[in-house]
C-alpha cells in the first residue's frame, strides 16, 4: 500500500514540475518575442527623433538670439534621445540592420521634412530614390 501511495505522489510531483518548467519556457518565449517586437518600435521612434534633430538643425538657419539657443537645445535633446533609443533597440536587434534602418528612417524623414516644411525642390529622381530608400528599409525589416 505504501508503494502505491509513493508512486502517484512522485508521479504527480514530476508532472507538476514539468508543467511549471514548460510554463516558464513559454513565458520566457513570450517575453523575448515581446521585447524583440518592442525594440522595433523603439528603433522607429529613434528614427523619428533623428528626423526631429535634423528639423531643429534646419530651423537654426533662420533663428537668432534666444530662439537660436532654443533650437540648439532641442537639437541636442533630440540627438540624445535618438542615440539612446538606438542603443536600447540594438540590445535585441542585429546591429547592422538596426543602424541601417535607423539611418534610413532619418534620411527618408529628413527629405520629406525638407520637401514639405522647408519647401525644397521636388524632382522625379528625388522621389524615385526616396521610394527606393523606403523599399530598402521595408526589405531589411522583412528579412531580419
Amino acid at each position: 500500500m505504501m508503494q502505491f501511495v509513493r508512486f502517484p505522489m512522485f508521479f504527480l510531483l514530476s508532472i507538476s514540475h514539468y508543467a511549471a518548467t514548460l510554463e516558464m519556457r513559454r513565458a520566457n518565449v513570450f517575453i523575448t518575442v515581446g521585447l524583440y517586437c518592442m525594440n522595433w518600435l523603439v528603433l522607429f521612434v529613434a528614427g523619428l527623433f533623428e528626423v526631429s534633430m535634423t528639423f531643429c538643425l534646419g530651423k537654426t538657419r533662420d533663428a537668432a538670439g534666444a530662439e537660436l539657443y532654443l533650437w540648439i537645445g532641442a537639437f541636442l535633446i533630440s540627438a540624445l534621445l535618438s542615440m539612446g533609443l538606438l542603443a536600447k533597440a540594438v540590445q535585441t536587434l542585429p546591429l547592422g540592420t538596426a543602424y541601417a534602418i535607423w539611418t534610413g528612417i532619418g534620411a527618408l524623414g529628413t527629405v520629406l521634412v525638407g520637401i514639405f516644411v522647408f519647401k525644397e525642390a521636388v524632382s522625379f529622381w528625388r522621389l524615385f530614390f526616396i521610394f527606393t530608400l523606403f523599399g530598402s528599409i521595408v526589405g531589411l525589416k522583412v528579412v531580419s
